[in-house]
């Protein structure tokens, strides 16, 4: 597969991976290299990552950090750094997060911020992270159950894929992945959202380029509009409401917490029919949609107490402008509007069309 040249960095892809990044080390000798791991990761991708790493005299570290969304908080972060700081890390130090999306943001987000900025490396291991944290540069954390609150925009000096990692991945993780695939079809490809659909025959020889696909839309996308001033909102379609729901099933008790992208596929169902009756999806386009996401994904029971909490937690989306809520919607698939206006009560609606699908 060719290299992906993005903005200020450049994904690399599975026979490339360790070639390059072993001459990376190599032309800019770092002073410690830090590998960044979670629970996970640590035992199922770690030994097959040191084992091709060729680091020469440089010490390697490595530091572990509770795997799952809830740990992916500035507490966190803040023993990533008291570590940086115990095995004297410099500004020419490097840290690679090798780990699905909650590892490379949070991970990226400490980089960007120890002494001001340290270079670092993304390797995703989750399908969720090659298709939607690798590209972007988007890094952060959670404050509360408030996904994202808190982060900085700062690309990692490479992204390696390597798909054999997606073996260590348990079902439900590559279906959370999947999600963000059928996404970016949705807002930008009507013929890669036909080319996903029907997931269950996919031949897992296809999935590479699938991959690789998603890759190339999301990185079209954060080229034109790095900072999301207008195009890269088209990302956020299914995350209004996926992003609250997620919050909600995090947050609390009685709940069992979603997968993001179980989250955002009931985000999208919403959207999509929310984008039926306000904007000019069709009616079959909407029927597509659905029943495409509900082949793969389990329907989740919302009731009124929850859509009222979920309703409220919008505010805090990060789209919001003066106060007002602003959804990304379709008109079509493959064409997608921002900055569009939805009142509660079609919110409601929505809830209704969801939980009466079967």
């Amino acid at each position: 597969m060719t290299s992906i040249t993005t903005k200020n960095s450049v994904v690399h892809f599975n026979t490339k991976v360790y070639k390059e990044l072993n001459a990376y080390i190599k032309q800019t000798n770092p002073s410690i290299i830090f590998v960044l791991v979670d629970t996970n990761t640590h035992n199922f991708c770690l030994p097959n990552f040191l084992a091709q790493l060729e680091s020469g005299d440089i010490i390697v570290e490595v530091m572990e950090m509770p795997e799952g969304e809830d740990h992916k908080t500035i507490d966190i972060c803040t023993g990533v750094w008291e570590a940086l700081s115990e095995y004297n890390a410099d500004r020419k130090s490097l840290l690679i997060n090798l780990g699905g999306g909650v590892v490379t943001d949070l991970g990226g987000f400490v980089a960007s911020t120890y002494m001001r900025g340290i270079d670092y490396i993304n390797i995703p291991t989750s399908l969720l992270a090659m298709v939607d944290a690798s590209v972007g540069g988007k890094t952060g954390v959670d404050l509360g159950v408030l996904k994202n609150q808190i982060g900085i925009v700062s690309e990692a000096s490479m992204v390696l894929i390597d798909t054999s990692f997606l073996e260590t991945l348990p079902p439900n993780q590559m279906v959370s992945g999947y999600a963000e695939m059928l996404k970016h079809g949705l807002i930008y490809d009507k013929n890669y959202w036909k080319s996903l659909i029907d997931f269950e025959n996919l031949d897992i020889s296809e999935l590479d380029g699938l991959i690789y696909d998603s890759v190339i839309i999301k990185n079209k996308v954060v080229t034109e509009d790095p900072k999301e001033q207008g195009l890269r909102k088209i990302l956020n379609f299914g995350h209004t409401l996926g992003h609250a729901i997620e919050s909600y099933f995090l947050g609390n008790a009685d709940k069992t917490p979603l997968l993001h992208g179980e989250a955002i596929a009931i985000g999208m169902i919403l959207e999509s029919f929310i984008s039926n009756k306000s904007e000019s999806l069709s009616d079959q386009e909407l029927k597509e949609i659905t029943e495409g996401i509900l082949k793969t994904f389990s329907k989740v029971e919302i009731d009124k107490n929850d859509q009222k909490i979920i309703i409220d937690l919008l505010k805090h989306d990060k789209k919001n402008s003066h106060g007002i809520v602003k959804f990304v919607l379709l008109e079509a698939i493959g064409q997608p509007k921002i900055d569009c206006q939805v009142t509660n009560e079609l919110i409601v609606e929505a809830f209704m069309y969801y939980n009466s699908l079967t």
